[in-house]
């Protein structure tokens, strides 16, 4: 019996042979450097050290697969195809950024979790917990202290601000206006607090950035505005 198109999922190339990359696991190189990447954007730039606080496999096989490696390249910047991601460690010494790996327990989460904590001269840590769930695919959970959940497919807006009436109307107005399409839109309150996860189908423009970012009562803003690989 001849299948329905209905009942047939469609494949893109990436879902039959996985993601370009230097490595050889999608989750613990392809992943871990695309986990890096994002939680360096998150966290913002100026760090002069990185914890990375590796759960489950990543703790036991970080070494052999090279996910140690993977995880501060992407730290650098650099994407999981960079022949760079071989030398990460002696990149990272040459730009004095310190960094440690270390065996933990995050508890529930998926196996392929890490933890990155990020040290600052000037300013308190920060870190962003994610998970790397399979073909160079990821999930972001937790940002300092704050749970979410988004992938870093799409070009994301991150805010923090006070939670009162309006602020979500405006940014969403804003982005609106620059008629750029919201694919989804999660908020998370924690007391007076509130963080706004905002992904959309296209990039946004330098301009709309900076009108977003001069919003009254915001107290942290982050723009991922390259798609994922």
């Amino acid at each position: 019996m001849e299948m329905g198109k209905e009942n047939m999922k469609e494949y893109s190339a990436f879902d039959v042979i996985g993601p370009i990359m230097v490595g050889p696991s999608s989750s613990h190189t392809a992943g871990a450097t695309r986990l890096g990447k994002i939680a360096s954007e998150i966290a913002g730039q100026g760090f002069i050290k990185v914890e990375f606080h590796l759960h489950g496999s990543f703790a036991k096989t970080y070494k052999g697969h090279g996910t140690d490696k993977a995880l501060l390249a992407g730290i650098l910047g650099f994407e999981p195809d960079d022949d760079r991601l071989k030398n990460s460690f002696q990149i990272a010494k040459s730009k004095n950024i310190d960094y440690k790996f270390i065996e933990t327990d995050l508890g529930y989460v998926h196996p392929n979790t890490v933890k990155l904590v990020f040290n600052y001269n000037d300013q308190d840590d920060f870190y962003v917990i994610g998970s790397s769930i399979g073909g160079g695919s990821i999930v972001i959970i937790n940002i300092n202290g704050i749970e979410v959940e988004f992938t870093g497919i799409y070009p994301t807006i991150i805010v923090k601000y006070k939670d009162k009436k309006g602020i979500i109307s405006k940014i969403t107005s804003i982005i609106a206006n620059a008629e750029v399409n919201i694919a989804s839109l999660k908020v998370t309150r924690d007391r007076n607090d509130a963080t706004m996860i905002c992904e959309m189908d296209s990039q946004i423009d330098e301009n709309t950035i900076s009108e977003i970012s001069n919003i009254e009562d915001l107290s942290y803003t982050r723009f991922i505005n390259t798609k994922g690989s």
